[in-house]
């Protein structure tokens, strides 16, 4: 009889060990505690954005689809996904995806070639649509991917070659090998704004790497040389970007063609003051603002909510990065340091860029607004790229 009991604990006690485990992974536990600040400010921006998303997108819903709900449904059913995929993510150990990164990098090398195969759209190739062209179900942009892709690369080069860093093979060789590619086929898109944002990213993690100022220095100079040298060769060698410039200092030259956007947009902040006009109740969105929820939902935003509703966004935004930090300087290994730096420098500098766009700050470039801009595809990677930083702060709290 102690015998046969034995052998049931025994047998027993690897399914309890297991169920344990699983029970762990499910409801968490005192040992790996998320970022719980950092969680509170993704769930709080996304819950803002699909508010103001709702208000921003109906009257354009209703009109193009008969179904004022039309776009905040598809936004909600990609939340839902981003949301599991936050969750899942945030449960792993973010060290799995060190053995995808380059299968990965060379996948969205494919993805970038066979979107200049895609039908343009506003003169750009920057979509593919599935199942196909004519008549797509799924459309998204390979450049979001290509953004996580160059983060996830330059941080584990950064973390590998840590000791070798100050040199020119692996300071600076390396990182650009990886990111000329990219940027190449982002530019021939072509998608200005996603190139700025890729770059910058870039030229963050290689900063924190420790990658020589010294090599920044002389790469600002190059950078200048060759735009200065080609501008005198050829002056209209950019047609676009001069347009753009040009309407940027003078909209009103233009104001039912090229202008309309800033204009609209300026009008509609304007027309907010300090406390806004009430949620629902902006008059710009009515087919005036081009696209209100996409690129432009800021300046409806504070339409409707004003400067104090502008503010709260803006304090939203600086809670994330200030947790984001948070979560990067208690990192356990430098991987996860860098992974944090660039998830939370991607977020952070879309959000300025779109802000200063649509305010006039800076020349256009269509470029949206994390959280609250339309678009699903891009909406569940963000979501998915939340979850990496919070397991990066799961890690950290991980006891051993």
């Amino acid at each position: 009889m102690k015998k046969k009991k034995a052998a049931d604990a025994a047998e027993a006690s690897p399914l309890q060990a297991k169920a344990s485990r699983v029970r762990m992974f499910l409801v968490g536990g005192e040992q790996s505690a998320i970022d719980t600040p950092f969680l509170v400010a993704v769930m709080m921006l996304l819950a803002f954005g699909m508010v103001m998303l709702y208000s921003v997108s109906y009257p354009v819903a209703y009109y193009r689809f008969d179904d004022s709900a039309y776009h905040i449904k598809r936004q909600l059913f990609f939340a839902a996904v981003g949301l599991a995929a936050m969750w899942i993510i945030s449960r792993l150990d973010y060290h799995f995806l060190i053995r995808f990164i380059w299968i990965g990098y060379f996948a969205t090398l494919g993805l970038l070639v066979i979107t200049l195969f895609m039908p343009a759209i506003n003169f750009a190739h920057r979509w593919i649509m599935l199942p196909t062209p004519e008549n797509p179900i799924i459309t998204f942009q390979p450049s979001e991917i290509a953004k996580l892709e160059i983060i996830l690369a330059f941080a584990h080069l950064g973390s590998v070659n840590q000791n070798k860093i100050k040199t020119f093979r692996y300071g600076v060789l390396s990182f650009v090998m990886v990111l000329f590619p990219i940027a190449v086929l982002v530019v021939v898109e072509p998608h200005l704004s996603g190139t700025i944002l890729i770059i910058a990213i870039a030229a963050i993690l290689m900063f924190v790497s420790g990658t020589s100022i010294k090599w920044f220095l002389l790469a600002i100079g190059g950078v200048a040389a060759v735009l200065v040298g080609a501008l005198i060769v050829k002056p209209d060698l950019v047609p676009v970007a001069q347009d753009r410039l040009a309407m940027w200092q003078n909209p009103e030259s233009d104001p039912t063609g090229d202008g309309m956007q800033v204009l609209q947009g300026l009008m509609a902040i304007g027309s907010g003051g300090i406390t806004g006009l009430g949620l629902g109740n902006s008059r710009q969105k009515y087919m005036y603002v081009p696209e209100p929820y996409n690129d432009s939902i800021f300046t409806i935003i504070c339409e409707e909510l004003g400067f104090v509703g502008a503010v709260i966004i803006l304090l939203l935004f600086v809670f994330l990065l200030i947790r984001g930090i948070y979560v990067a300087v208690h990192a356990k290994d430098r991987f996860g340091v860098l992974l944090v730096t660039g998830i939370i420098s991607q977020v952070i500098l879309q959000a300025l860029l779109n802000i200063l766009v649509v305010t006039g700050t800076i020349p256009y470039t269509g470029i949206t607004l994390p959280f609250f801009s339309y678009g699903g595809t891009a909406l569940t990677l963000l979501l998915a790229e939340m979850g990496l930083v919070l397991s990066v702060s799961r890690q950290a709290n991980v006891r051993h």
